[in-house]
């Protein structure tokens, strides 16, 4: 048991699935797994470990932002030895050809976060997912028929701005999306050697002011936990 995490040893799978919004992870553990478990109810930030055609899979929710995001990544880690993380979140897109529900393969990922740059080397600008898992992800994706926009993510510390330009650099640059967690994520599994990829479903597209309502944002579609899914059955 960790300070935030209340499951005995042997309860979290090696491969963990990560999101923000804890109902998140609720629905998907009740819906794509069996048999699934609730280990932690710690602040409310609930997690699940069942399994994925007898594979143990966990899902553990993280609160939004990268702060959050790295405390229960070091939890994970150092208290349950996880060896593989993917995060199943949401983007706002900053491109104008990205529609609602498209989903973003995060091959790279930038920021504004402090913590992050606590886990990269000296003069890096930028943190990246597993090789490994960025080629499973693009393998899996083909026979499922899953399209995936891959490109980079910029996540931010700060959700609402006052600066109407303060994205225009990075569209010009053709980052994808903005969330909230990936640079972290990406930034210190590749510190502790833990592989890692993120799938962003667009929940809306900053550009257009088009957005999903808040059921879609909570219950997105089918396609980023079906994929993740079929990554984590074919590690070994």
């Amino acid at each position: 048991m960790s300070l935030h995490i209340e499951a005995a040893p042997g309860q979290v799978a090696s491969t963990v699935l990560i999101t923000g919004d804890p109902l998140r992870a609720k629905y998907y553990a009740e819906t794509w797994l069996e048999d699934a478990v609730c280990y932690t109810q710690v602040r409310g930030m609930l997690g699940y470990t069942g399994t994925y055609r007898g594979k143990p899979i966990s899902i553990q929710g993280t609160g939004i932002g990268m702060p959050s995001t790295a405390l229960y990544l070091h939890e994970l880690i150092h208290s349950y030895e996880v060896k593989c993380i993917m995060r199943l979140g949401t983007c706002g897109a900053i491109q104008q050809s990205l529609q609602l529900s498209d989903l973003v393969l995060a091959t790279e990922a930038f920021g504004d976060s402090w913590a992050a740059g606590m886990f990269m080397p000296a003069g890096a600008k930028s943190s990246r997912p597993s090789a490994h898992m960025v080629a499973l992800a693009e393998w899996a994706a083909a026979p499922l028929n899953i399209e995936l926009k891959k490109g980079a993510a910029f996540s931010t510390d700060l959700f609402y701005s006052e600066d109407i330009h303060r994205y225009d650099q990075l569209v010009t640059q053709g980052v994808l999306g903005v969330d909230m967690e990936t640079y972290l994520l990406y930034a210190m599994t590749a510190y502790y050697q833990v592989k890692s990829i993120a799938l962003l479903t667009v929940s809306d597209n900053i550009l257009t002011g088009i957005a999903a309502p808040v059921a879609a944002r909570e219950k997105p579609g089918d396609a980023m936990i079906r994929l993740a899914l079929t990554i984590a059955f074919s590690m070994d």
